[in-house]
């Protein structure tokens, strides 16, 4: 079973950027595709992003389409969400997910999560 860290998150205004990344330990990265979803308490995982595991293929949140990257490096265990031009309302808690096999918009499809990093976007 793959374990996963994240890290990179942080308070910011809007307008600004961040790179959050997830470092895997305990399996074979490469067999996972990789997700990332936002927490807000009191709401379901929101998807965000997510990449095929050899990173060929990418699939983003409408809301997010143009303004975050993700991408992978299969020889560090890490993916990474690049985001660009962050808005206030896209604050909370950033978890990354793996799946084995395909790459999927659903969080009940991940068998492995992180504890998440805090992302908070002032006005």
């Amino acid at each position: 079973q793959v374990q996963l860290v994240e890290s990179g998150g942080g308070m910011v205004q809007a307008g600004s950027s961040l790179r959050l990344s997830c470092t895997a330990s305990g399996g074979t990265f490469s067999d996972y595709a990789m997700g990332w979803f936002r927490q807000v308490p009191g709401d379901d995982r929101e998807f965000t992003a997510a990449l095929t595991r050899l990173g060929d293929r990418t699939y983003y949140h409408a809301s997010v389409e143009g303004r975050f990257t993700i991408s992978r490096d299969n020889a560090k265990n890490t993916v990474y969400l690049k985001m660009d031009n962050l808005k206030p309302d896209e604050t909370g808690v950033y978890c990354c997910a793996a799946r084995p096999g395909d790459a999927s918009y659903y969080g009940n499809k991940y068998t492995n999560w992180g504890q998440g990093t805090q992302v908070t976007v002032s006005p």
